[in-house]
Parts: C-alpha cells; structure tokens; sequence
C-alpha cells in the first residue's frame, strides 16, 4: 500500500510540473486584431495578438471569453498593445488565457 502512495505522489509531481512547462504567464506585444476580417487565416472572427518573435511574425489567439470580450475593439481597425495571460498550445495555434489587455 505504501510503495502504491509513492508511485501514485510522483505521478502527481510528474504531472504537475509537466503541464506548468506547457502553460506560463507571459506578457505579449504586438498587434491586436482579428484572424478572419484582418488576417484573412479563419473562416470565423476570432480575436488574435500578433507578435514577432525570431524574426517572424507569431500568432496568438485569445481564450474563447477574453476574444469576445474585446473583439468589437479590434474587429475593423486592428490596434497595437500588450496582452498578459498564460500562454498554451492547441495543437498548432498559440492560446493566451488573458488577464490583461492594454490598447495603445
């Protein structure tokens, strides 16, 4: 029974420690705006900051809340600003959780 509590904690900090390296808080600069009226990358408005990173232009799609919450903003007229939330991977695209976001 002892030796199942032992296995059974370290899968416990295993996981733990596994998903905060997928997920940090980081703060974004760039330009806020929308992947389908701007962008022309979705078939649907979604709420996006996007950014350089390496020389390259990175694309991070707010959570499904925070995107509605600020679309109308940015829908037509993109803006630059900062973006702090936490930062994942669906899949290929880049999600920021958001926290906070300023417009310039």
């Amino acid at each position: 029974m002892l030796r199942f509590a032992c296995v059974a904690l370290s899968l416990g900090i295993m996981l733990a420690l596994t998903t905060k390296s997928f997920a940090e808080e980081k703060t974004l600069k760039g330009t806020i705006t929308c992947a389908k009226c701007d962008l022309k990358v979705e078939k649907a408005c979604a709420t996006v900051i996007v950014v350089k990173e390496d020389g390259k232009d990175v694309i991070y799609y707010f959570d499904k809340d925070s995107g509605k919450k600020n679309h109308k903003e940015i829908c037509q007229s993109p803006k630059e600003g900062t973006v702090t939330g936490t930062v994942s991977k669906d899949g290929d695209k880049h999600v920021i959780k958001v926290t906070k976001v300023e417009f310039k």
